[in-house]
């Protein structure tokens, strides 16, 4: 072994420094991996040679991967080589291609994780029939060995083989011997922590009428100190300090700088067990009542299994946690041919669409630059559905600002590549699970008949039902329609801010007909949140609308985002909050008690009022559209995402800040020069542009690229990591079920979970009785 000697204490800091090897770090190594190498190809292929600086090929490398879609010098100006390379870098930046790679990877560790599975249970069979044929052997010899007149249950049981599981049964049974040589027994489960330490059965989810009343191995009685003791009652959301071993890897971890678990995580948030509870064999059952969330019978034969909130099972016995991931893998399976399809038909279809369209109407305006008109209209194609709004014209889109088909096209485009992406993926699964299970024995259709075609509708249905399980972007039902009504609110307070704000506004209407504003700003309100397209001159909107653009630009990623972490199956372990799951029955008394109580408030003043009629309707309304929704879990599920959105926001804040602050420092000589172009609004929108990765800029008088051109390299370096880092801020956290692999411990950790949900469950129902006045 190499001798490191003075180095071993230096070098052993910095590798405590480095993130654990997660989703996220592969996401970013990947990123700069593949950004660096291109912008070197890219600066090597330069004509004439070198005339695009290594800064300059580094930028537009990282904001064509990035989707941000800022650049430092005219794209016409570029080689067709170069153009390339950025359409290529688009397209493996893309988050709907990331997404594709991450489902196949899943897919490829199923299929692995099952052969080591059927391989366990091959050699287990093996094990378990040459230890039957043996133990049959040796019992028939000692048979044939014993004197006439004693029972067989009376024979030496030294005859059974040692590894039998009655003798490990009672290995386990057997007192433990202490440093002073005295048997004692093992702890009991009233002292181990976890559910017992409350009152509740591990094995059947009951209450206990005393701690030790659960049937234990037989041991030898203990001194009556240690039996009469009582023990001491704790919360059911207490939780215990691991041992010594994941204390030590938390800390390990925990004392890196960059903890890589993604926005609103806690740096030591993971999958591992948050106390020392030995995990039973049978997983803790829950009361009846709490299955307010479903029966996994519906997928699989399960006995106790249930369903809790973002799709948490629990209950489950090993073979019912296998058959869970066999649902898993058929829907991940499936997704891993679909979404390939939707990401390559709808460019394609999208690129032949739009550059017949420029070939056949446009062709001069390409040429002028010097550019194919089909290559134009494949680039601006692919650059809509990615979100990058690049553009190989030095105009942009303001050269086809009446062009309607071609800004129709392209808003479509942008909408199902990024924010409404869920919407449709979810729409087409929902689509093809209505025809398959529409073709039912009972209606005597020719098609879709069969027990494959069974198999497949419950697995669309599986995947309807829970499909953050299996992916990072497809939603519930309910998490789709709050998806939808944002991006229709934003996108319509863009479109509305556009026509209004802009009323006699005569430096942008001058040479735009009227009949072509509404069309305009409709595509503008689409491109401005992700586009990155700008049909208009930036500079002639009036400054309230380009200060709405900054905060549209900057919250541009959140109703995706915030989404798609509320919907994150360890959603409750990684913020460290977990749910009080309130049971059916408490609820409703809870609601009829407060309605009793309002009933006589208003019997008091007089008798029952229409308006008190009324709000009881509307309270029977919503529990009747919102069946098994309790007004309790609604307001905490708000409170999740008030914490996902402030995690969030101070997230994205001191980033911005930070960069203001060090590009204004670099850019000190260009704003006392020139105040009104480089003022600090300025700089300002084409950071918040850069972070958000959308790409419409405010420019430079006389030039057609971006602001950030005129910049010094020390500000391009900084804007660069800036668009790196809010490319990353749409990531789901590192433990996401839709992004780890299979065997990664999520099984343990959702009866975990479930365990401190119930057990917060019997705290408040203690602390709710204690409180009650006789």
């Amino acid at each position: 072994m190499l001798a490191l000697g003075p180095f071993r204490r230096p070098l052993r800091f910095l590798g405590a420094q480095l993130p654990p090897l997660n989703f996220i770090t592969i996401h970013y190594l990947y990123f700069l991996g593949t950004c660096l190498l291109f912008a070197v190809i890219f600066w090597g292929s330069s004509t004439p040679a070198h005339s695009v600086s290594f800064t300059d090929a580094l930028f537009l490398s990282v904001s064509a991967m990035t989707e941000a879609g800022l650049n430092t010098v005219n794209l016409s100006e570029l080689n067709t080589f170069q153009q390339v390379l950025l359409f290529l870098l688009i397209l493996l930046g893309s988050a709907i291609w990331v997404s594709a790679f991450v489902v196949h990877v899943r897919k490829t560790a199923f299929e692995k994780e099952f052969r080591v599975v059927v391989d366990r249970a091959r050699e287990r069979r093996g094990r378990s029939g040459s230890r039957r044929m043996r133990s049959w052997s040796l019992s028939r010899r000692s048979t044939d060995a014993a004197p006439s007149g004693v029972p067989p249950e009376k024979q030496d049981t030294d005859s059974q083989p040692s590894d039998t599981p009655e003798l490990l049964a009672q290995e386990d049974a057997r007192p433990h011997s202490t440093l002073d040589g005295q048997a004692r027994d093992q702890t009991p489960p009233a002292r181990r922590g976890g559910p017992e330490m409350n009152g509740i059965s591990s094995k059947t989810g009951d209450a206990l009428s005393h701690f030790d009343s659960e049937p234990q191995p037989a041991s030898p009685p203990t001194s009556p100190t240690r039996s009469t003791q009582t023990g001491i009652v704790f919360r059911g959301d207490t939780r215990f300090a691991p041992s010594s071993h994941a204390s030590q890897h938390t800390r390990q971890r925990s004392s890196s700088i960059f903890t890589m678990q993604g926005v609103g995580a806690r740096p030591t948030s993971s999958l591992q067990p948050m106390s020392p509870v030995r995990q039973e064999t049978t997983p803790p059952l829950p009361p009846p009542s709490t299955k307010s969330g479903g029966d996994a019978s519906k997928y699989f034969d399960s006995v106790g299994g249930w369903i809790s909130r973002n799709s948490q099972f629990h209950g489950l016995s090993d073979k019912e946690r296998e058959e869970l991931g066999g649902c898993e893998y058929r829907a991940v399976s499936f997704l891993a041919w679909l979404v390939p399809i939707y990401f390559v038909m709808w460019q394609l279809l999208g690129c032949l669409g739009c550059a017949a369209w420029v070939a056949h109407h446009a062709a001069a305006t390409a040429r002028d630059n010097g550019l194919n008109p089909w290559w134009v209209g494949a680039f601006n194609a692919v650059s809509a559905f990615n979100n990058s709004g690049m553009s190989l014209l030095d105009a942009n889109m303001t050269a086809f600002q009446r062009s309607y088909y071609l800004l129709i096209t392209m808003s479509l485009l942008i909408l199902a590549g990024n924010t409404c992406y869920p919407i449709f993926l979810r729409l087409i699964v929902w689509a093809m699970w209505k025809t398959i299970s529409s073709s039912t024995p009972s209606s005597h259709s020719p098609y879709f008949t069969g027990p494959q075609w069974e198999e497949r509708a419950q697995t669309l249905r599986f995947l309807l039902d829970h499909p953050r399980r299996c992916y990072t972007n497809l939603f519930p039902a309910q998490h789709t329609w709050w998806l939808l009504a944002s991006v229709t609110a934003l996108n319509g307070v863009d479109w509305a801010a556009f026509e209004i704000l802009n009323i006699n506004n005569a430096a942008l209407y001058q040479a735009l007909p009227e009949r072509y504003r509404v069309i305009d700003g409709l595509f503008q309100a689409f491109a401005v949140r992700s586009g990155g397209f700008y049909v208009v001159s930036i500079p002639s909107l009036r400054i309230s609308l380009q200060v709405l653009y900054v905060v549209m630009m900057y919250i541009s990623v959140y109703p995706v985002v915030i989404t798609m972490r509320n919907s994150n199956v360890y959603e409750e372990r990684s913020l460290g909050i977990y749910a009080e799951d309130r049971e059916e029955g408490e609820e409703a008394a809870t609601v009829q008690e407060r309605e009793d109580s309002t009933a006589k408030r208003t019997a008091g003043e007089g008798g029952s009022s229409p308006g008190f009629s009324l709000l009881r309707r509307a309270k029977t309304l919503r529990d009747q559209l919102a069946p098994g929704t309790a007004a309790h879990a609604e307001e905490s599920n708000s409170r999740f995402v008030r914490q996902q959105l402030r995690a969030q926001l101070a997230h994205d804040a001191w980033w911005i800040a930070l960069a203001l602050f060090l590009i204004m420092i670099v850019e000190s000589a260009h704003f006392a020069r020139d105040p009104a172009t480089y003022s600090v609004f300025n700089f300002l929108f084409e950071i918040v542009s850069a972070y958000g990765c959308v790409g419409i800029s405010v420019g430079l008088p006389g030039v057609d690229y971006s602001f950030c051109g005129g910049w010094h390299t020390l500000s391009k370096l900084v804007l660069c990591a800036v668009m790196l880092r809010g490319r990353h801020r749409g990531l789901p956290v590192a433990i996401d079920q839709a992004v780890m692999l299979p065997g990664s411990g999520g099984g343990g950790a959702e009866e975990e979970d479930g365990r401190i949900r119930m057990g917060r469950t019997v705290s408040r129902g203690r602390g709710a009785g204690d409180g009650v006045m006789v």
